[in-house]
């Protein structure tokens, strides 16, 4: 199939605000792509790449590019754009394939070389698309539930097939390919049924709700598992026989850089497992070092944690979703648990307490909060894992309301804050059009590290690009929603200001969340569940 066919859907599904409208065009590309392109279609669809990263990002193209598709016309060197479509996504997925395997001295240049090859025999549409796909622009409102719903329409299949499908493989394309693959809606349910858990490759990460209080989530679930919420990354631990792989709450393998996880994983009883729990950084006292240590050793690419200035993980494990051939994703928590106690160190347990009673709940969160960490999770002994779902059998609880919103824009600050941005706009996601709903703003909370490290990374983000050399840096710098940020706050009301109909008071920033993608902020349907009036009866349009 060519590109454009997909380049033209793309804008087709950019161009309604309306979710089945979106699936609609999707699904009637897809019904039409090759067998053997279809993870093709649908991650390119979805904004992303089959390789993931190949080493160009919106930094990179900028660089190699001089800010094409931005400012200038033509990137520099290229000849003008075919008139006629010629890619394939074959051919295209196979290029930047290339790209992305190039390592070592001299890959900066032959990345240059190869990637303005590829240009070179894109139209002027589809240089458009794939600059903004490789720099995460695409911006279309195809997520995941909307594509999830054109793959399933696409087949014939309930849509709840490839969500489980989807889950279980850890990849939206694999899940399509699988459904699209077969001949007939009923051979497609069969092939999607088939999907199972495999030792070695990441599922989905099951997610909590929120809950104000421990008697407010025990209301919800009672007796509960109440466990530590470390203050850590989310690690996915996969071990057959000696080896050993570890995978973070986006999928990414990040094994060679946490050497002390994977000896941590070869210390249990067992000869296949996979694993849930979360890696933090520790004092010597068994207190957490701040998030940003963590974040940074989990980043570093340096294999040797026990060199100095190098901090070592600790790894702390909540659940187990296999075990020595035996998939336990459907098997009540309570089995999980008891089968986690009986092949894990003790000091590799997550502490956990079953309880129906609020004062011994509440005792546990008050020692987990001495203890350094951001809380609890109350967990329903009776649920079965649900992998890639955020339901009401996990509910977090934290001393403090805390949202994880994306930042739209940033306002150059004044006085001892010039020179830095510093005033952050804050939007939720609408699950329906996949846009930011604006909450407000805030500038509270941001040590001078912290402006320093937000002024740089948003000129990275901003759209347009922003020219230091041409700023007088006052006013707003407007940016691509890709950075989640954690924002703690006193509570919700209703607003006719903003357009989600509610914003927050006291707003502060607690952190940025680099572990989390755009996908996983808020919605603006939570944030309106907090409001204590319910729905707010005014809802302003952008």
């Amino acid at each position: 199939m060519l590109l454009d066919s997909v380049v033209r859907t793309s804008a087709a599904i950019a161009a309604t605000p309306a979710r089945l409208a979106k699936i609609d065009h999707i699904a009637g590309l897809l019904r039409s792509v090759p067998p053997g392109e279809v993870t093709v279609a649908v991650a390119f669809l979805s904004g992303d790449l089959t390789q993931r990263q190949i080493g160009v990002g919106y930094a990179a193209l900028t660089d190699l590019l001089g800010g094409y598709g931005r400012r200038d016309p033509e990137p520099p060197g290229l000849a003008p754009p075919p008139e006629a479509p010629q890619l394939t996504l074959t051919e295209t997925d196979r290029a930047l394939g290339q790209i992305g395997a190039l390592a070592g001295q001299g890959s900066q240049a032959e990345r240059r070389r190869l990637l303005a090859d590829l240009l070179g025999l894109a139209t002027g549409r589809e240089r458009e698309f794939l600059v903004r796909l490789l720099a995460g622009d695409l911006r279309q409102g195809a997520l995941d539930g909307v594509m999830t719903d054109a793959v399933a329409r696409a087949a014939g299949v309930p849509a709840a097939e490839v969500r489980r499908a989807y889950q279980l493989s850890g990849s939206l394309p694999a899940a399509a390919a699988t459904a699209l693959g077969a001949s007939g809606a009923d051979a497609a349910i069969g092939a999607l049924r088939a999907v199972a858990l495999q030792v070695g490759r990441p599922v989905r990460p099951m997610l909590a709700a929120s809950a104000p209080s421990v008697a407010a989530a025990l209301e919800r679930i009672s007796p509960a598992a109440v466990e530590w919420k470390v203050d850590g990354i989310r690690v996915q631990v996969h071990r057959q026989g000696s080896a050993v792989r570890v995978f973070t709450r986006t999928l990414d393998d990040i094994t060679v850089r946490v050497p002390e996880l994977v000896r941590a994983a070869l210390t249990l009883n067992v000869t296949a497992a996979v694993l849930d729990g979360e890696a933090v950084a520790l004092r010597p006292d068994g207190r957490p070092l701040p998030f940003q240590v963590t974040s940074a050793r989990a980043a570093s690419q340096s294999t040797a944690s026990d060199q100095p200035g190098q901090v070592p993980l600790a790894l702390f494990l909540f659940d187990l979703l296999h075990v020595d051939g035996t998939d336990l994703l459907e098997h009540p928590a309570a089995d999980r648990y008891a089968r986690l106690a009986a092949v894990t160190p003790a000091d590799l347990v997550i502490p956990r307490l079953v309880t129906a009673d609020e004062a011994a709940a509440v005792r546990f969160f008050s020692t987990a909060i001495e203890r350094g960490h951001e809380g609890v999770v109350m967990k329903s002994l009776d649920a079965p894992y649900g992998a890639g779902r955020r339901g009401s059998e996990w509910i977090k609880v934290k001393p403090r309301h805390t949202l994880d919103l994306l930042v739209l824009a940033a306002e150059w600050g004044h006085g001892r804050r010039q020179g830095w941005l510093s005033n952050l706009h804050l939007g939720a996601r609408d699950p329906a059009t996949g846009q930011a709903v604006m909450l407000g703003k805030t500038f509270k909370g941001l040590t001078d590290a912290l402006l320093a490290w937000q002024t740089q990374r948003l000129l990275e983000l901003a759209d347009p690009p922003h020219d230091p050399a041409a700023s007088l840096r006052r006013g707003v710098v407007r940016v691509r929603p890709e950075l989640v940020v954690e924002i703690a706050f006193d509570g919700v009301q209703a607003s006719t200001r903003y357009p989600g109909g509610v914003t927050l008071r006291f707003a502060r920033v607690l952190r940025y969340r680099p572990d989390k993608n755009p996908a996983e902020a808020d919605t603006i349907d939570a944030v309106r569940a907090l409001w204590p009036g319910g729905a707010p009866g005014i809802f302003l349009a952008h």
